[in-house]
């Protein structure tokens, strides 16, 4: 069992920045690759970052890339998701999730743990 809690959000200007943290519970953090994702009012759940369990690789997709950073601490049981340039157009709940390495990590089926989440707000 790992559970999650994410922190980090608030409100912030257009082209701002924010870091998010993600800690989890339990001895087994490091087996697990961690995936980042928000859900704005209305619409669906969008996959925003992933990391393998040894931080070895990353992922996104366009939409965010060059924008946001995942890293992650395996000392510390802590993802992070670094926001970067911040547009009317991302804010969110954005919440963290863990999974195993080698699913699909865009698709949020396929994680095993989530957060609640943390609002982001952008204001223009």
């Amino acid at each position: 069992q790992v559970q999650l809690v994410e922190s980090g959000g608030g409100l912030v200007q257009a082209g701002g920045s924010l870091r998010l943290s993600c800690s989890a519970s339990g001895r087994t953090f490091s087996r697990y690759a961690m995936g980042w994702f928000r859900q704005a009012p209305g619409k669906g759940r969008e996959f925003v970052a992933a990391i393998i369990s040894s931080g070895g690789s990353t992922y996104y997709p366009d939409s965010v890339k060059g924008r946001f950073t995942i890293s992650r601490d395996n000392a510390k049981n802590t993802v992070y998701l670094q926001l970067n340039s911040l547009k009317p157009e991302d804010p969110a709940v954005y919440s963290c999730a863990a999974g195993y390495d080698g699913i699909r990590y865009y698709t949020s089926n396929e994680y095993d743990y989530w957060g609640r989440g943390t609002q982001v707000t952008v204001s223009s």
